[in-house]
């Protein structure tokens, strides 16, 4: 039995930031942004956006399509949590409607937990063929105002149904992966911007790729030859990139283009997603590869900073373009409004009450959901 993605939606705020803005307030050459990490635009979430409102509106396109029949759990994957003990996942379930017949969970271990609760789904449908199971990835990367981060910012949701028989994407059984104990990169429970040795964490991301595909070329008996695409983890765009470099020594420019340029174009404009980049990119590559990819392999590897990495892989299915939300999504990056500079700043000083009381939220340009306010320390949601 084949089990896999069925069908796949991103969704990323509605306002962006240019970097060459940014790089003129810092004083930089924005090909420092453009060239040095590959990154274009990052995503800037407004007041009443956040994890929850970016994850339901990912998925409000697969409920329109009726992809919601026969979900039985909803794997939520962050890294931003809003609640220590409430799953946001619980917020998206009455936003989205679903069941009560429903299992609900988050999960957590920075970029690659996603990945886990792929690895969980998968499992749970082999157990029940005819049931589905929804996959959430919902972030917003954020960093210290003027740090070397700070261009890397972005935020952005996925979210995919893993079922029996999937029109997209077959998982393939074999898999390496690997972990370590390191502080690359953390966010203390008292701090609202994440911490990162940027060097280091290039580091640990490369060795994980490489002991990750170490064991997965053991178990498959498959070389770098057997894939047609591969799709990383995508803190920003240049990061994928030399680590493709790595893997496959030798790999000319033209060729690199070839196997993941195209799953790096929405995170070129989105940012850094966290949770959902690798899966923003295999919906970037399915959507904008010119080659029907029906029937060809396509390498994925997802990488967690603290550090948890797996290298797998998967065959697309025939026909799975019908599947997808192509026009959708180009519509959506295509009509953001850009932020100056000052906006950009205001908005990330703007900070979420943490009185308890009574508070209610400007409305901005949202998807179908939005972050209403705040009511004795309760979130308050809504349609827009």
């Amino acid at each position: 039995m084949k089990t896999g993605i069925d069908q796949i939606s991103f969704y990323t705020s509605q306002y962006f930031l240019d970097l060459k803005t940014l790089a003129a307030a810092r004083g930089v050459e924005p090909d420092k942004f453009y060239v040095g990490i590959g990154q274009e635009k990052m995503g800037i979430p407004p007041p009443d956006e956040d994890v929850v409102t970016m994850a339901a509106s990912a998925a409000f396109p697969l409920k329109e399509q009726g992809a919601f029949e026969g979900v039985e759990a909803l794997l939520f994957a962050t890294e931003s949590g809003i609640d220590q003990s409430k799953a946001a996942g619980m917020f998206v379930h009455g936003l989205l409607g679903l069941p009560e017949r429903c299992r609900v969970v988050e999960l957590k271990q920075a970029c690659y937990s996603a990945t886990a609760a792929l690895r969980m789904a998968m499992g749970l449908v082999a157990m029940k063929p005819k049931s589905k199971v929804l996959v959430i990835a919902s972030d917003v990367a954020r960093y210290a105002l003027g740090s070397p981060g700070e261009s890397t910012q972005g935020c952005g949701a996925a979210a995919f149904t893993v079922s029996a028989d999937p029109r997209l994407l077959a998982i393939d059984p074999e898999a390496g992966f690997y972990a370590d104990d390191v502080m690359d990169f953390w966010r203390p429970n008292y701090l609202s911007e994440a911490l990162v040795d940027g060097k280091y964490s290039t580091l640990v991301y490369i060795k994980a790729l490489l002991e990750s595909w170490k064991q997965y070329a053991a178990e498959s008996g498959r070389s770098l030859n057997d894939f047609s695409r591969f799709c990383y983890h995508i803190p920003f765009t240049r990061m994928a990139e030399k680590a493709h470099q790595k893997l496959a020594k030798g790999t000319s420019d033209e060729e690199l283009k070839k196997v993941i340029g195209e799953s790096l174009l929405y995170s070129r404009s989105a940012g850094n997603c966290y949770s959902a980049s690798l899966y923003i990119g295999l919906a970037s590559l399915l959507d904008n590869a010119a080659e029907d990819l029906g029937g060809k392999r396509i390498g994925l590897y997802s990488y967690g900073s603290g550090c948890v990495g797996e290298f797998f892989s998967g065959v697309v299915q025939p026909g799975y373009r019908d599947a997808l939300f192509a026009g959708q999504h180009r519509a959506l990056l295509a009509g953001r409004a850009e932020l100056t500079f000052q906006q950009y700043e205001d908005i990330y000083n703007y900070g979420l009450p943490t009185d308890g009381g009574d508070h209610t939220f400007a409305q901005y340009r949202t998807g179908p959901f939005r972050f209403a306010g705040i009511q004795g320390h309760k979130r308050i949601y809504g349609s827009r």
